[in-house]
């Protein structure tokens, strides 16, 4: 019998030997197309957290948090939302000729503190303004984190624009050199990447190939940003990537959190040549 990769997986992961971004769920983002034309041309898009990419086999990602903006800059509501067991989906109506960006950005608090010899979680979904009543007064070694989380994809229909592609100036944040709809086999794409609007220089980018629920390589590629925050990608096969970037530091805007942790995610389709 065939030794599938999941269960692969998942004997690393238990014994310690699986790298972070092999091991952890990935969340994502997947459009049925990232280069469109015509009037009124619709878009569905399934969203999700799994072990393989762009598989159905975890949880759903939910939709509470995810905007699109349409090639002028203005929101633009998704349609025909909805939440199942294993995705979410919901569909775009492109308007508009240009590029769009859709994006889940999300916040949190987490960390442990003791009362007495007892360790203890900060609960799920605790806010800045929770937090000073949800640690009891008495608590020792407590150890606070801030997150924020950016999963994205690009769309372009008709010409591609860039009015959408300029930064936030807030967390970790990918300015793509090349456009993110204009990637090509055999041509490498240059992105930068930002952290609240300056670059992140010498941090990890993993790039990973989806299909891997069908192969027995991850083919995980990590690369690393130059001094300018700058990287190049080369793409093997057509197809849709998964591109993922963590970053650390200490710039915390909550009350006792010593750390903040930094996570960018963008899905990616590459053209044949």
């Amino acid at each position: 019998m065939r030794f599938g990769f999941s269960r692969f997986l998942v004997v690393l992961a238990a014994t310690g030997l699986l790298a972070t971004p092999a091991a952890a769920h990935r969340q994502w983002m997947l459009p049925s197309s990232t280069v469109v034309s015509g009037d009124g041309v619709w878009v569905t898009v399934d969203a999700a957290v799994s072990n393989d990419l762009f598989y159905f086999e975890h949880q759903p990602m939910r939709l509470g948090n995810v905007k699109a903006w349409a090639p002028d800059g203005s929101e633009l509501q998704l349609q025909n939302s909805s939440t199942g067991r294993y995705r979410s989906t919901f569909d775009l109506q492109l308007n508009q000729r240009g590029t769009y960006r859709v994006a889940n950005v999300g916040t949190g608090i987490g960390g442990t503190f003791k009362v007495g010899t007892e360790e203890r979680r900060l609960p799920r979904g605790t806010t800045a303004e929770q937090l000073a009543t949800a640690i009891p007064t008495d608590a020792t070694d407590v150890r606070i984190s801030e997150s924020q989380n950016r999963v994205e994809f690009f769309v372009t229909s008709g010409e591609p624009t860039t009015t959408v592609l300029a930064p936030t100036n807030r967390g970790l944040e990918m300015v793509p050199v090349t456009h993110p709809n204009d990637l090509v086999v055999g041509e490498a794409a240059r992105f930068r990447f930002l952290i609240d609007g300056r670059p992140a220089a010498n941090i990890e980018v993993h790039v990973v190939e989806g299909g891997i629920r069908y192969r027995d390589q991850l083919n995980d590629r990590t690369l690393r940003t130059d001094a300018n925050g700058e990287l190049s990608v080369d793409w093997p096969n057509p197809g849709f990537y998964w591109l993922n970037a963590e970053a650390s530091d200490t710039n915390t805007s909550t009350p006792r959190a010593t750390q903040r942790r930094l996570n960018y995610v963008a899905t990616l389709e590459v053209m044949p040549s």
